[in-house]
This record gives structure tokens, C-alpha cells and sequence, in this order.
């Protein structure tokens, strides 16, 4: 399999779909770059992909959907409970 992906003025490179697939990996994913004479091996770092580990915390059951106005109330009583005083 061969991809081309450009590197960014900030030394930024996206990593192709099919690449990102075979590897396993996705957002927050870490993969490895080794450089072996004139050539780069990229590989996944981690064994297992966050998606892995939300499956083995919170099972393959998915989240019940919550309205807008819910998250928003989540995160209101959350900032409630680490800042409240006293």
C-alpha cells in the first residue's frame, strides 16, 4: 500500500485514511516513527486504540444520547462541583 501525504510549514503531515485503517489508529491514536537507513517505518505506539479501551471501561453498550440543553447542565454542575467554595 502506498499513500503521499505533504508536510506543512509547521512540519504537520496528515496520515492517509487507508494507512490510518491498516494501522488501527485514530484521533488521539500515537504512532511511532522509525527511521531505518533511508526509510521511515510507522507504526502504531500504543497496543490498543482508545476506542479499545472505552469498550473494555464502558462495554460495547453506547451512550445514551443526551440533548444539548442536558450536556450543557452536565458540565454546569460539573464546574459547580470543582470550584464551589467552602
Amino acid at each position: 500500500m502506498q499513500s503521499v501525504s505533504r508536510i506543512t510549514t509547521q512540519g504537520q503531515v496528515s496520515v492517509p485514511a487507508a494507512i490510518r485503517k491498516a494501522l488501527g489508529v485514530g484521533p488521539g491514536g500515537a504512532i511511532r516513527w522509525e527511521l531505518v537507513g533511508d526509510r521511515i517505518i510507522v507504526t502504531r505506539a500504543t497496543q490498543f486504540s482508545s476506542e479499545d479501551i472505552h469498550r473494555a471501561v464502558f462495554g460495547a453498550a453506547k451512550p445514551k444520547r443526551k440533548s444539548l440543553r442536558e450536556l450543557k447542565q452536565g458540565i454546569a454542575n460539573d464546574m459547580r462541583k470543582r470550584y464551589a467554595r467552602g
